[in-house]
């Protein structure tokens, strides 16, 4: 008989394999045939609510490491809660319309204005179920958890009959309306585009400087005056039709040496003014307030019969320029509201496409408007009014979908007001919880200085604004309509509105004032895409009885302050009066590991598809957990080998916990608290602090602390620890002792525990461990979550035990040296003096601990530090001295002992070793060992 068949036999029984990228998608195919997610919702019934609503991604293209990041880190919240005493149900949503999807038809060669609308929009309905079917699997192939036959789609009919509602509502409190003033147009999208729809980008624009001859200054300024005006957009000069000033600023007349004419400029910016248009022993013939020049009135640079009006704004600067600015009240949000304070006309001189029209004058026609800029200038020179240009670089707006810049364009409009109930919404902030807490803040700036949501949209792919016009061109919003709009969807879907007539659509009978012949047209525009998403509050969270409304959570893009999380407040305040969400989590962005954005033309992805094929969707839920994901977090693949190897090192853990358990009955072999050892008792109030706090850190979001404690548990409480001199008593004591089954008991807790306590960050892994346990569950996940425990004296004991390590780690140190010193080899071959202080001495006496095992040596002397030899260091009441043990190295525990062979059947065991084989492996008497 071999020494090792009398060590722990349960241990080879243990087989635990990863291949994760293979072994992963065959227990999800588990998961889905015995509906695992199902039975937990059914098993929570009755419990306390929790819901997480799903903030819908778009539907377009596989899922990019954000959208990973983003959907593990709901999936975790949502399992711990599920497991935690709340019925947490979690619907996943995809936002479905939009310019995105007609953009790819037309990249696939479709040209939606050669085909009828509704066969436009069934090439995108079937083009975005596609895309959502494709990143569903990608989803489920992470291992979420979630009602997958049944997302919310914002394209279903029973969403947008809700989202019609929605808007009917708020057309109903007179937030909706009709107007013409500038909104973010993209030429390239031939659309308005909301504030959340745009990005912003530096870019270098012509900053011209140029002279206005003054006809009537009011008596303030002379004829031959001339007002010196700057712009960095020469191509809206041709819909100039003000000159913007401050009225609390100082201008100055002056006259340069060498110049007849005089020209007005502000005070402050003289000084560097005159240097760029190289000025010298310039005049200054008088100074006026701003106030002064109210209603000057200039002639335009270029065309004869326009005239220019001074008017005072409270958007001049002195930041650069001249201090009197250019202003075309159809091309920039502060020149339109000056304007209409002023009475000036709307001019738009440049269409959809982005082409200047005849309006501009036949110079300009047909000419694209950064051509435009060019031509300006040159008209300026010709008249000698150019007094100044020169390349000026700052932030410009951008179409985040097409990345080409956009425009303010006046052009009619459906906006919903926010400004009628902005000091609502600022007061249901207040209501939120926000993590970061400076999301708070983020999110009420954004509210208080938003202008009124454009929220029309000229393209075909969405939700139609359910708007009628009458005979007369008035618009019809009505209760009835809008209801009667919502019903139809709902019927027959969205689709409905571009295959009937007004008439058809209207109610039965329906009338109006504005229409004596009773004839009705229908609203072409559709809805944004951002009132879709941000809606589905009433959509789904409102529509869906077994979810709660408002929500107890969000969680997002950092981006979504502008975004989801802005418009869905926006409309939950207008419909509800109170804020769609109880708290929002953000998150970064995921950067490549130089801190840039990832791009597929740069080639700096990384595909999640690419990391489970190699690693497994484990390892990037496990780098989730490990992540500051509260800022941007730089993606790199040596992130996820290293998280690899700290994946490896939970396994090989719980692989050794599992194989020294194998043959432990949790019904028949539990020894209770009172009566473990006092190492295990310790190692199980040690387990218990960290579910408290893994307990706590799940409650707020902290899975980076999460993941820290559990690593630091398992490397240094475990490993470096516990385990470290486990085998001398899960291996060599007898199979039933009382030792033994002490140390099997508070193994078998912590794995169960721990396996918990992972599971919602690794689900795949805990269901592999769950299966070699003799627990009641068939799943984990159908399991309640670990709870911490309470102990009598447990901080006494973890305070004693904190400063037994201390002397332990002393101790460590010597036996280093000395194997450094050659005097020992492995740490079982030396003997150690332990000079102690009476407090210490104490402290190990009352722990009742075999000093010898935690040390891992074979002899240990307890010394009093008064006997210690005056050359020792002495450090926390303690002092060591290590030397090679005396007598012989018995074959089955590997200690150096004297009594090694004094049994005479076996010459090569310690009396211990020799009576444990005698007394429960008696076959070995008579067959001896073979090695």
């Amino acid at each position: 008989m071999r020494v090792k068949d009398t060590l722990n036999l349960g241990k080879t029984k243990f087989k635990m394999r990863g291949n994760l990228p293979v072994n992963e998608k065959k227990r999800e195919d588990v998961w889905f045939e015995n509906k695992v997610y199902e039975q937990r919702q059914k098993l929570n019934e009755g419990k306390p609510s929790f819901v997480l609503h799903d903030g819908p991604p778009y539907a377009n293209g596989n899922i990019h490491m954000g959208h990973a990041m983003n959907k593990i880190s709901k999936d975790i919240i949502v399992r711990y809660k599920s497991m935690n005493g709340f019925r947490a149900p979690y619907v996943p949503g995809w936002d479905t319309h939009g310019l995105p999807i007609e953009a790819q038809l037309a990249k696939d060669g479709y040209d939606r204005k050669k085909m009828s609308t509704s066969e436009f929009r069934k090439l995108c309905r079937d083009y975005a179920l596609k895309q959502v079917d494709k990143q569903r699997e990608d989803f489920k192939r992470l291992g979420v958890s979630a009602e997958w036959d049944n997302p919310y789609l914002t394209l279903k009919p029973e969403f947008e009959a809700n989202e019609i509602k929605t808007f009917g509502e708020m057309a109903e409190k007179g937030l909706i309306y009709r107007g013409k003033k500038p909104v973010f147009w993209s030429w390239s999208s031939e659309s308005a585009m909301a504030e959340a729809e745009v990005e912003y980008h530096d870019v270098t624009s012509p900053s011209a400087f140029y002279a206005e001859k003054v006809i009537d200054g009011k008596g303030v300024l002379d004829d031959d005056t001339y007002m010196v005006v700057w712009t960095t957009t020469p191509w809206t000069i041709p819909a100039s039709e003000g000159i913007t000033i401050d009225e609390g600023f100082d201008y100055s007349v002056v006259q340069p040496a060498g110049e007849s004419r005089k020209f007005v400029v502000a005070s402050e910016l003289l000084s560097g003014v005159s240097e760029k248009f190289g000025w010298s022993d310039v005049k200054v013939l008088k100074t006026v307030k701003g106030r002064e020049l109210d209603r000057v009135i200039a002639q335009h640079p270029y065309i004869e019969d326009r005239k220019i009006v001074t008017m005072l704004g409270d958007f001049v600067t002195l930041d650069a320029g001249t201090g009197l600015v250019h202003t075309a009240p159809g091309f920039g949000e502060d020149d339109f509201r000056i304007g209409q304070q002023y009475g000036l006309d709307i001019l738009v001189p440049v269409d959809d496409k982005g082409y200047m029209t005849a309006e501009a004058g036949p110079d300009f026609e047909g000419v694209f408007y950064e051509d435009a800029n060019q031509i300006s200038l040159d008209k300026l020179k010709e008249k000698n009014l150019l007094l100044n240009y020169m390349p000026y670089e700052h932030s410009y707006p951008f179409d985040w979908r097409t990345k080409k810049p956009v425009i303010f364009r006046a052009t009619p409009q459906w906006f919903a007001s926010v400004d009628k109930i902005r000091d609502q919404i600022l007061k249901v902030i207040d209501d939120v919880k926000f993590q970061p807490d400076w999301g708070q803040k983020r999110l009420y700036n954004m509210i208080r200085d938003r202008g009124d949501w454009v929220i029309s949209r000229q393209r075909v792919w969405g939700v139609p604004l359910p708007i009628f016009y009458g005979e007369d061109g008035t618009p019809i919003i009505t209760k009835e309509i809008t209801d009667h709009i919502a019903d139809l969807f709902l019927k027959h879907g969205s689709d409905i509105w571009f295959e009937k007539t007004a008439k058809e659509l209207l109610p039965d009978g329906f009338t109006s004032e504005h229409s004596p012949n009773g004839e009705f047209t229908k609203e072409s525009d559709i809805m944004d895409v951002w009132f879709d998403s941000g809606s589905s509050h009433q959509g789904v969270l409102a529509e869906r009885d077994y979810l709660t409304y408002p929500a107890d959570l969000y969680l997002e893009g950092s981006d979504q302050y502008r975004g989801w999380f802005n418009s869905s407040l926006i409309t939950s305040v207008a419909v509800s009066g109170h804020a769609p969400y109880k708290e929002v989590v953000s998150q970064g962005f995921t950067l490549d590991g130089k801190g840039h954005k990832m791009s597929k033309s740069l080639g700096n992805t990384i595909v999640p598809a690419d990391i489970i094929k190699q690693m497994g969707a484990e390892i990037i839920r496990l780098w989730v957990s490990s992540i500051d994901s509260s800022s941007d977090v730089r993606v790199s693949t040596e992130n996820f080998v290293k998280i690899s190897d700290a994946y490896k090192k939970i396994r090989n853990t719980v692989r050794y916990l599992l194989a020294n358990t194998s043959d432990y009955d949790p019904k028949d072999n539990r020894v209770e608290f009172d009566k473990l050892r006092p190492e295990d008792r310790y190692m199980a109030v040690k387990f218990n602090e960290l579910v408290k706090t893994i307990h706590a850190d799940y409650d707020k979001y902290d899975f980076i602390d999460i993941y820290k404690v559990m690593m630091n548990f398992i490397i240094n409480d475990l490993s470096a620890f516990y385990l470290d001199f486990a085998k001398d008593v899960v291996y060599i004591e007898p199979a039933d002792s009382l030792k033994r089954r002490s140390m099997q008991t508070v193994f078998y807790d912590i794995v169960v525990g721990l396996t918990k306590l992972m599971t919602p960050i690794l689900p795949h892994t805990a269901e592999e461990i769950w299966e070699y346990l003799d627990e009641p569950e068939e799943f984990v996940q159908l399991s309640e979550m670990t709870k911490a425990q309470e102990y009598t004296g447990e901080q006494e004991l973890l305070d004693q035990w904190d400063q037994f390590k201390k002397i332990r780690s002393h101790v460590l140190k010597a036996l280093e040296e000395a194997r450094d010193a050659k005097v020992i080899g492995k740490s079982m071959e030396a003997s150690v003096d332990l000079y102690l202080d009476d407090a210490d001495r104490k402290l190990v006496d009352d722990l009742g601990i075999d000093v010898r095992l935690l040390l891992i040596v074979s002899q240990v002397n307890l010394l009093s530090i008064d006997e210690a030899p005056s050359d020792l260091t002495v450090q926390d009441g303690c002092a060591v001295t290590v030397s090679a043990a005396k007598g012989t190295v018995c074959d089955r525990c590997r200690m150096t002992k004297e009594d090694v062979g004094s049994d005479s059947d076996f010459d090569n065991l310690c009396a211990s070793c020799a009576k444990i084989v005698k007394d429960n492996y008696p076959e070995a008497v008579e067959t001896g060992f073979e090695e």
